[in-house]
């Protein structure tokens, strides 16, 4: 196979030196614009655990990287005149001109052919010349931005600017630094890449950076900013520009976040960053590209049909991976963009929010590498909740809504179980709420609980209209708060046009074949169209009506003993309807503007606060994101939560979606986290997060994290009711109260799951 690399840098040189080792028949030719010595970075950094892995592919490459490596354990962070330091990190630097000698020497040594100081401007003799083109030409690729219409990137860029910078400060470990100026805040991501060298990144939002005055000044000017702006950590040492090309605001970079949707083209195919990219903060640009230049190799030997079928099983081999950690870089790049949501926290919490912006690595994970810091941690979120005696993890801490407290921040999310008669509670609902509360969860929602026979989704789903539903809740009410410390909260709320349906197990959202009732919404849209009856668009007559109906279910609500009442504004029913802009095309007052739509939920929540106690809490659940074009995006549904918090609103319960059929979700672990969030530290508001919560080291992430300050866990609630003592017994907290007659149990659960760790353990 003869075979062309567009591109020599990491991704390009590392394919040629694996494909030859794989086939010594193969003639690479290695073409690369720059010299042999030309780099334009400073450092790159790996993980322990990727390096293990490259050790499979080409020992004697690793052994010779490793030589070359610094390698260390710390993080260190240093935010408002704070230095706080976690360990077990496991990561090594290295030169990235080291790096790129390393790989030609052996590149060469196997019989690559390199060829530098060679500008490629086409593709067309390539194509025709060699069985295979590597595009390996970086996120400005020429290979990419030929077939750009087939391959399809999606570019977008950052909205930080950064500066890449080296100094002879010698660093002890990965080096986070914050600070403040009269312009904004400046953040630097540095660390030591060999004895005598560290990299030194500045960035800044792109308003931050204009505000400065850096547009205007040429590098020099730059990089003397840079040094009076981090003099403390840099103990005299200048710093360092080897970019002397980039000329006055060019010097300061905007990263290219970079997602194809084809990866190649008959016999050309993308590698590295010319077909995606990961912000370096969370530093693995390199490891993408190690890892797909292994992967292509792979295909390439293997003898599963023609060229094009084994490209096409490497992109469907790598895009997950590249994802996932895409995924993950955008998580973190966005965290910095955005700093100024977090610079709020305290230091410890700030710090935590930090180390786990990514999303991949939790509260755990950290205990894990550094279990003295995360007792550390623990110590600070028991303090500032109040706790009394030794520290508990953070899901296990307190907290208030006036003059409601809930004994840990576990919440059994509202659940439609669809097993009610004419509205009215039965056995199954004392048995399901009883047992939940029992499980030891700090705070139980009920389902949705409909203000009106015709506000039901289902004939099944529970109301509070009528006095018998008052006395069927209070023997839910009042069993839970007999038989368990938990806290007991009622959601109400109106279908719309999502009612008069079947049960969800006969057929969700199928309408009713008989006996359904009219639907009404704030336009005639059915939810479904051509299957869904098309409800009818309200009058001011029926906003009253509906508005009286709401009132008079939180006044039996009180009746009823509920600890909080929530007014369920999400999931596309009646007041969601009124809020997102694909369900209400209104040309009245109640239609058009944010203001506008959000009039007469905004209304109905200040006639039920008006009539709830005004010691008891109230929360609201809205959708931050309808995931559909033209729909409510995250930036507008933190203005809806502003309305409501301004109105009264304890807690904001933040899900999304649900709000139109055609919606496209992207899915994943604690996906909806992010949307919580923004509104807690955008708005200063307690926030209820959902959305594929389901182990207790999500909680305690989230908690301390400062993302959330409860966790509304569904599923995992309905597979175990007693989900919370569980995680208790796996964490080894003990200060909580199981049901006394479940004593035994208890016992033989916690040494039982003793055991089996202790197994686990040997077998590791």
């Amino acid at each position: 196979m003869r075979i062309a690399c567009l591109g020599g840098g990491p991704a390009g040189l590392y394919f040629s030196i694996l494909m030859k080792k794989a086939d010594p028949r193969a003639e690479i030719t290695v073409i690369e614009r720059n010299k042999a010595d030309d780099t334009f970075g400073w450092g790159v950094v790996f993980s322990d655990k990727t390096m293990g892995g490259f050790r499979a592919q080409d020992p004697k490459v690793v052994d010779e990287i490793e030589q070359s490596f610094r390698h260390w354990d710390d993080i260190d962070v240093f935010f408002k005149d704070r230095k706080i330091t976690s360990s077990g990190h496991g990561f090594c630097g290295i030169g990235r001109k080291k790096l790129l000698e390393i790989f030609q020497r052996r590149a060469s040594e196997l019989g690559v052919e390199l060829k530098f100081q060679t500008h490629v401007q086409s593709l067309g003799l390539f194509e025709k010349q060699y069985d295979l083109v590597i595009g390996a030409d970086g996120v400005h690729s020429m290979a990419r931005s030929t077939y750009e219409e087939h391959f399809n990137p999606r570019i977008a860029q950052g909205r930080c600017r950064f500066i890449w910078l080296g100094t002879r400060k010698k660093l002890d470990a990965f080096t986070f630094a914050f600070k403040e100026t009269e312009w904004g805040w400046f953040n630097l991501h540095a660390y030591r890449f060999d004895d005598e060298w560290s990299t030194f990144i500045v960035e800044t939002p792109e308003e931050t950076w204009k505000a400065a005055g850096l547009e205007s000044l040429e590098q020099d000017e730059s990089v003397r900013f840079c040094e009076r702006l981090f003099a403390d950590l840099l103990d005299g040492n200048p710093l360092v520009s080897n970019a002397k090309h980039l000329r006055g605001s060019a010097s300061w970079l905007k990263f290219n976040r970079v997602l194809c949707e084809r990866w190649f083209r008959n016999n050309v195919v993308l590698l590295g960053d010319a077909a995606h990219t990961a912000h370096f903060s969370i530093g693995s640009g390199t490891k993408l590209a190690m890892e797909d230049a292994i992967s292509l190799v792979s295909v390439l030997t293997s003898t599963d049909g023609d060229v094009p079928t084994r490209l096409a099983k490497y992109q469907a081999e790598r895009e997950v991976e590249a994802l996932k950690l895409q995924s993950a870089a955008r998580n973190r790049m966005t965290w910095f963009e955005e700093i100024d949501r977090y610079v709020k926290l305290e230091p410890e919490q700030f710090v935590f929010s930090l180390l786990t912006g990514s999303q991949r690595v939790g509260y755990e994970n950290q205990k894990l590498r550094d279990p003295a810091y995360v007792a550390s941690l623990d110590r600070f979120c028991s303090a500032r909740s109040g706790v009394l005696g030794a520290p508990v993890p953070p899901m296990f801490t307190p907290f208030s809504l006036r003059e409601m407290t809930v004994a840990n921040r576990v919440v059994v999310s509202p659940m439609c179980m669809y097993s009610a008669t004419d509205g009215t509670p039965g056995d199954f609902h004392v048995v399901h709420y009883g047992s939940r509360a029992m499980g030891g969860a700090g705070l139980i929602f009920t389902e949705m609980t409909d203000v009106a026979p015709d506000a039901r989704i289902t004939p099944g789903c529970t109301g509070l209209y009528t006095e018998e539903h008052v006395a069927q809740w209070k023997r839910v009410v009042d069993f839970v708060h007999q038989h368990s410390k938990a806290k007991i909260a009622i959601q109400l709320g109106h279908a719309g046009r999502k009612g008069a349906t079947k049960l969800a197990w006969e057929g969700m959202d199928q309408p009713l074949d008989s006996g359904g009732w009219e639907l009404v919404a704030p336009s005639p849209i059915p939810y479904i169209p051509g299957v869904s009856q098309t409800p009818r668009a309200m009058t001011e007559a029926d906003m009253e009506r509906v508005l009286a109906q709401f009132v008079a279910a939180t006044e039996r609500a009180e009746r009823a003993g509920f600890d909080m009442v929530e007014l369920h504004a999400a999931h596309g029913y009646l007041l969601s309807s009124f809020i997102s802009p694909l369900t209400n095309q209104r040309t009245d007052e109640h239609g058009g503007s944010l203001d506008n739509r959000m009039r007469f939920p905004l209304a109905v929540f200040r006639a039920m606060r008006a009539a709830w106690p005004a010691n008891k809490p109230m929360s609201v659940r809205i959708s931050a994101h309808d995931w559909a074009p033209k729909g409510l995006t995250p930036d507008v549904a933190t203005e809806v939560a502003r309305r409501f918090k301004l109105e009264g609103a304890d807690i904001i319960h933040v899900s999304s979606g649900q709000v139109v059929k055609d919606e496209r979700p992207v899915y994943g672990r604690m996906f909806q986290v992010p949307f919580s969030d923004r509104i807690r530290n955008d708005l200063g508001v307690p926030t209820i997060a959902v959305g594929n919560i389901f182990e207790h080291d999500h909680i305690n992430t989230i908690v301390a994290a400062g993302r959330a300050d409860l966790c509304s866990l569904a599923r995992p609630h309905l597979a175990d009711p007693y989900w919370t003592l569980h995680a208790a017994a796996d964490l080894g907290h003990t200060a909580i109260d199981w049901p006394v007659q479940y004593g035994s149990a208890r016992a033989q659960y916690e040494k039982n799951l003793q055991r089996t760790k202790e197994l686990l353990a040997l077998e590791a």
